[in-house]
C-alpha cells in the first residue's frame, strides 16, 4: 500500500509538467530571393499538434509572370523528398502554409514562372529546418 501511494507521487509531478512543454518552438527563416531580385519568399517553422507547420510569405514585386516558393521535405520515416509549390502572381505579398508529419529537414527555393510551374531564375536551395538542429 505505501508504494502505491509513492508511485502516486512521483507520477504526479509529470503529469503537472506536461503542459508546459506543449509551448510550440518556432524557427524563423531569412528572407530568400529569386536570382533577378523580382521574388522573395520569407517566414518560419512551427511545431505543431501532428509534426512541423511552414508560415510563409511570398512577394511578388511585378505584374508579368508569378512569384514561386518550393518547399522540400524529407520524410523521417523513409527519408524520400516530397516537393510542392505556391506562387504568387499579382504584385505584392501573399501568403502560404503547408504541414508535414515527422520530417528530417524542410528546404526552399524561390523562383519567377508562371501560373502553372516555376521557370526560372531559382534562387539556390536553402535549409529553413533540419531535425536536431
Amino acid at each position: 500500500m505505501r508504494l502505491l501511494a509513492l508511485l502516486a507521487v512521483v507520477a504526479l509531478p509529470l503529469t503537472v509538467a506536461a503542459p508546459a512543454a506543449a509551448d510550440p518552438a518556432i524557427w524563423k527563416w531569412r528572407t530568400v530571393h529569386s536570382t533577378d531580385g523580382m521574388a522573395s519568399a520569407w517566414g518560419k517553422v512551427a511545431i505543431s499538434q501532428f509534426g512541423y507547420v511552414v508560415y510563409g510569405n511570398l512577394e511578388d514585386t511585378r505584374g508579368k509572370g508569378c512569384a514561386w516558393a518550393v518547399l522540400r521535405a524529407q520524410s523521417a520515416s523513409n527519408g524520400r523528398w516530397k516537393t510542392y509549390g505556391f506562387y504568387n502572381c499579382t504584385p505584392g505579398t501573399g501568403t502560404f502554409r503547408k504541414s508535414y508529419g515527422s520530417v528530417l529537414q524542410i528546404k526552399v527555393q524561390v523562383c519567377r514562372g508562371n501560373s502553372k510551374r516555376p521557370i526560372d531564375e531559382c534562387s539556390k536551395w536553402k535549409s529553413i529546418f533540419t531535425t536536431g538542429g
